[in-house]
């Protein structure tokens, strides 16, 4: 009856009129709906058919009226869930219900209609790539404009659903991807012939081109659409690209000249995509495979024709590598090989020559005793070769040196073993012997058409390539006349060696000698540094000249380097001079040379002996040391030799410092060399050891030769025949009286 009269009944609402417990109210109903078909229990409510037709027909009606129903507010109407309205219309749609249901919203068809027109109409208004969730909102916009508030409100989705249906029966022509994102069908088009025609054109296109035309993944694109074409990495080319550049660096490689290719390409190609094109060239990579060209940086083609016109250039003018400079007074030196020598450290650096100047050394010297010696060295020499390194090849000994022929033994099982250090160094070697910004100075000098490959500090630079490809051939070429040179030096410095260790031999044992006076004036502190300057000066400057300039020749020798065989004896070096030959010796002995030179600065005569003593054995060089069988050997040669010169002296002036000496010798039986300075100390000094008639005469000599020396630096022009008759008397009082007399004293206890 309830169902009949309002088409659904409520069983709470049954319950409370037929006043039956709910419970039995609810197994009925089962029991009802079970039976009939046309009945649904649905949330505790029993509903029919005939009411669902009812209810639809009026949401229909409502529907014509608004053009528009939310389900929403019909389940809000009805106190049912979305849900079951959306299962009670959709059977129902097209017969009762005249109208579209699309996003929960309930549409009449012309509504549709229109909202179609729109989509249809958007879509084909776009002309390029377009987000279609921007392109509804855009439409809402315009319907609530034209609606205003109370306007139906149309979802995305419902928007989006009309334009797939548009899309799929051909209505509207394009591509959609994922997200949305619509591309007409015209602007595709438009796309193709863009790149068409650009590559037509020009034979290549650039990525950004396509990015430009929003083409996503422009390589791929253009490698699908184009199979011949070859992608680099900022353009397409075309392959006519290749071919062009393929005939350029064939003519190059055959008529033996170079080829940069960005100078045959386009501009819009770059040095990688240089690369890349080089790459694929037959006639580039058949010339790589027959070695008749090389590849440097990015774009140059260089022919090995040209490489070794260039080479055989630098090679013929490889004697000016160097740089001339001079040495001492002025005189000029050349370096005639670039060439380098091993310091302590390993390294190598460029080197200057220098000029061999020698320096005599002076005093009396024994011959006698230099004999006795020659052939036996001290047990405080080392041995070994002048630079002591394993990388020597040869080993120059030095006469008389056990240790040093040991040495020279040890040095060629050292080569074997050092072998692969010196392969492992040999690039580094010839990278100091031959410096790029050198080799680039020299190569622009023969072919200065390649300086616009310069310019740059990048080691990548071509010029810097071609630098480094010519060194190793320049080093090897150099290496050769090295060791060509070398095999002629050896002999020349065996007897340069030979002949500085017989001019050592006789200076050291001079300087020994003299050496031992000097104890006698320690008491006397003035007169000790006179001493000790003057033999500094007079026999220690002479043989630190011999000792570097020899060292520096024999270097030279060693590193190939051509030396002339003159023999400057009596050139002084300063100390500007010694300081730069110190510079070019090696590690240690450079150390020891500068050493030497602070002693020879110095005020102490011991101090510079055991410096000549330390750098003679690090050169590998014996120190004689002075014994006293040849002391008293040299004394008497040296008595000898003095007595003669007292004897046959007739200049009143030069006769007093040897009388002095003579004196000194038979009075402490120790040779002097002492300046004039200090002769008036030294005959204070024989005062306790000379007869006192000997010792008056020998003060009244020197009082007599002071004043005559006086007169003489004392004259004037207006003075000067009042000075000449003085100075006559007080040297005929010295010739006449005074010299005779102490000659006569002094010899007289010579015989005895």
């Amino acid at each position: 009856m309830e169902l009949k009269k309002q088409g659904r009944a409520s069983l709470v609402d049954l319950s409370d009129t037929l006043g039956v417990d709910l419970y039995h109210v609810e197994r009925q109903s089962q029991k009802v709906v079970s039976d009939d078909p046309t009945l649904m229990l649905i949330n505790g409510e029993i509903m029919s058919q005939s009411y669902w037709d009812t209810v639809t027909e009026e949401i229909n009606e409502k529907l014509q009226e608004r053009s528009q129903i939310a389900l929403a507010e019909i389940a809000a109407q009805l106190h049912i869930g979305s849900e079951l309205v959306i299962s009670i219309l959709e059977p129902r749609l097209g017969t009762i219900v005249k109208g579209r249901l699309e996003g929960g919203q309930l549409y009449t068809p012309a509504y549709v209609s229109r909202i179609t027109a729109m989509v249809r109409g958007a879509a084909r208004g776009i002309t390029v790539p377009t987000n279609l969730p921007s392109v509804w909102n855009s439409l809402q916009q315009q319907l609530q404009e034209m609606h205003g508030a109370s306007g139906v409100s149309v979802e995305g989705s419902f928007f989006q659903s009309i334009f797939n249906g548009l899309l799929k029966e051909g209505s509207v022509l394009g591509s959609i991807r994922a997200g949305g994102q619509w591309t007409p069908a015209v602007f595709a088009h438009a796309q193709k012939e863009s790149v068409n025609a650009f590559f037509s054109q020009n034979s290549y296109i650039g990525y950004d081109v396509l990015q430009k035309l929003a083409i996503p993944q422009p390589k791929q694109y253009l490698e699908a659409r184009y199979p011949d074409g070859i992608a680099l990495d900022a353009v397409f080319v075309h392959p006519s690209v290749v071919d062009m550049l393929d005939t350029a660096v064939g003519d190059a490689i055959d008529n033996g000249h170079w080829i940069d290719s960005l100078s045959v390409l386009p501009s819009y190609i770059t040095g990688p995509d240089a690369t890349r094109i080089l790459s694929i060239c037959p006639s580039l990579q058949k010339a790589i495979k027959s070695s008749k060209a090389v590849v440097f940086g990015e774009s140059c083609v260089f022919s090995n024709m040209f490489i070794k016109g260039i080479f055989d250039r630098l090679e013929k003018d490889m004697d000016s590598f160097g740089f001339g400079h001079t040495v001492g007074q002025g005189r000029p030196v050349n370096m005639n090989l670039g060439s380098e020598h091993k310091t302590g450290s390993g390294q190598y650096s460029d080197t200057k020559d220098l000029g061999d100047n020698d320096a005599s050394s002076t005093g009396v010297s024994s011959d006698r005793g230099s004999k006795k010696k020659r052939g036996k060295g001290t047990g405080s020499a080392k041995g070994g070769s002048l630079e002591k390194d394993d990388d020597n090849e040869e080993s120059i000994p030095v006469k008389g040196k056990k240790a040093h022929r040991k040495n020279k033994d040890a040095g060629s099982s050292g080569d074997v073993k050092h072998g692969g250090k010196k392969a492992s160094e040999k690039m580094k070697e010839s990278t100091n012997i031959f410096p790029d910004e050198l080799i680039e100075q020299k190569v622009l000098a023969v072919a200065p058409e390649l300086e616009e490959l310069g310019g740059s500090d990048d080691s990548n630079v071509p010029l810097k390539l071609l630098s480094s490809h010519l060194r190793p051939m320049l080093a090897d070429s150099w290496m050769k006349k090295r060791n060509t040179m070398l095999s002629g030096n050896a002999e020349r410095r065996r007897r340069l060696l030979d002949n500085l260790q017989k001019q050592i031999d006789e200076a050291v044992l001079d300087m020994q000698l003299y050496e031992k006076a000097l104890d006698v004036f320690e008491d006397d502190p003035a007169t000790s540094g006179i001493l000790h300057k003057h033999l500094l000066k007079s026999m220690g400057t002479p043989i630190v000249d011999k000792v570097l300039l020899t060292l520096d020749k024999d270097r030279k020798l060693k590193n190939g380097m051509e030396v002339e065989d003159s023999e400057d004896e009596h050139i002084q070096l300063s100390t500007a001079d010694r300081t730069s030959l110190v510079k070019d010796l090696p590690g240690a002995l450079s150390l020891k040379a500068q050493a030497l030179i602070e002693a020879l600065e110095g005020k102490r005569f011991n101090s510079f002996m055991d410096a000549l003593r330390d750098i003679l054995e690090e050169s590998g060089l014996t120190f004689k040391k002075l014994d006293k069988r040849l002391e008293r050997t040299m004394l008497h040669s040296y008595r000898k030799d003095l007595t003669a010169q007292v004897s046959s002296e007739n200049d009143p002036v030069s006769f007093l410092p040897k009388v002095v000496a003579l004196l000194f010798l038979q009075a402490y039986n120790k040779a002097l060399q002492a300046p004039g300075r200090a002769v008036g100390a030294i005959i204070a000094l024989l005062k306790d050891k000379l007869p006192a008639s000997t010792y008056k005469v020998l003060a009244d000599y020197h009082s007599t030769t002071v004043k005559l020396l006086a007169l003489q630096a004392a004259a004037t022009d207006d003075e000067e025949d009042c000075a000449s008759d003085r100075m006559r008397e007080k040297k005929e009082d010295l010739e006449e009286r005074l010299m005779p007399e102490l000659k006569s004293l002094v010899l007289g206890t010579t015989k005895e």
